[in-house]
C-alpha cells in the first residue's frame, strides 16, 4: 500500500500524473490534507502533529496496518513526523522536495512569506511562487497546467492556508536529527534548482535516516513532479523494488 501526501495549498490531484505508473503494481491511496481540497479544516491550530494524526486516523479507519508513505514538500514533513511518532505503521518512506534545517537568513525569508500570507491571503506573492515552482520553459509552454495550480492555491481558505504555511515555515525544527533515528527504508529526492527544498537539505535529511538513499533530479524546480512526473515515478518504483526484500524481512508490505 502506498499513501501519497501532497504539499501546502495543493490537493490530492497533485499526484494525478504519477498515479497510472504507481498503481500498476501497488494499491495507492491519496487524500486531501486538513483544510485543503475536500477536507475540512482541523479543529485545532495546524501543526505537524495534527496532520500526522489525520494520517493515522485515515489508516485506522481504512484498516491499513502499515504503508509506504510518500510525501511531497509539507507532505514530506508530515510523513517524517508520522514515522517518528508511529514507526510500526511505516513500511518505507519517500521524502520529495521537502525542506529541512535552514540557514538563519533562509528561515527569516520563509517566516516573512508566512506573515505576508497571513496579511494578504493565498494570492500573496503568487507570481513569485509560480516562478519558484516551475521552470521558465514550463511556465510559458504549459499555461493550462500552471493556471490549474494557481487556481488550486487561490481556492484555499485564507486562514487555513496561512496556518499551514506557518507549519511549513516552523515545523522543520522538530524533524532535525530525530532521536531515535528513523530506520524505515527511505528515498529522499529533490530537484536541482529547488530553492526552498534544496539538494543540500535532501542530503541532510538522508544523512539523518539510517541507510537512506538520496537522488537529485536535474534541471527542475519545486514542482518537478508535475512538470516531469516520469522522473519521479521511475525513481520511486526502483526504490520500492529495491526495498521489497527489506520490507518483507520486517513483516511489512509496500
Amino acid at each position: 500500500m502506498l499513501v501519497l501526501v501532497h504539499g501546502l495549498g495543493l490537493t490530492r490531484s497533485t499526484w494525478d500524473d504519477l498515479m497510472p505508473d504507481l498503481a500498476q503494481n501497488y494499491r495507492v491511496l491519496t487524500y486531501d490534507l486538513c483544510g485543503h481540497g475536500q477536507s475540512t479544516a482541523p479543529l485545532s491550530k495546524p501543526s505537524l502533529t495534527v496532520l500526522s494524526e489525520q494520517l493515522l486516523h485515515l489508516l485506522d479507519e481504512l484498516l491499513i496496518p502499515h504503508a509506504t508513505i510518500i510525501g511531497f514538500s509539507l507532505g514530506g514533513m508530515i510523513n517524517r513526523r508520522f514515522a517518528i511518532d508511529h514507526p510500526s505503521r511505516v513500511a518505507a518512506l519517500a521524502v520529495l522536495n521537502s525542506p529541512h534545517e535552514r540557514s538563519p537568513s533562509a528561515q527569516r525569508l520563509v517566516e516573512e512569506r508566512a506573515a505576508q500570507t497571513e496579511a494578504d491571503g493565498p494570492a500573496a506573492n503568487l507570481d513569485a511562487t509560480m516562478e519558484r515552482w516551475f521552470t521558465p520553459q514550463f511556465l510559458t509552454g504549459s499555461p493550462e497546467t500552471v493556471a490549474r495550480v494557481r487556481a488550486t492555491v487561490l481556492a484555499n481558505d485564507p486562514k487555513s492556508y496561512a496556518g499551514h504555511r506557518r507549519v511549513l515555515a516552523s515545523g522543520v525544527t522538530e524533524l532535525i536529527r530525530p532521536h531515535p533515528p528513523l530506520t524505515a527504508p527511505t528515498l529522499v529526492m529533490t530537484c536541482e534548482h529547488d530553492s526552498g527544498s534544496t539538494p543540500a537539505m535532501s542530503h541532510a535529511i538522508a544523512a539523518e535516516i539510517v541507510g537512506a538513499e538520496c537522488m537529485i533530479v536535474p534541471g527542475l524546480q519545486h514542482l518537478g513532479l508535475i512538470e516531469r512526473p516520469e522522473a519521479f515515478t521511475s525513481e520511486i518504483l526502483r526504490f520500492l523494488a529495491r526495498s521489497v526484500s527489506h520490507i518483507q524481512m520486517n513483516g511489512s508490505q509496500a
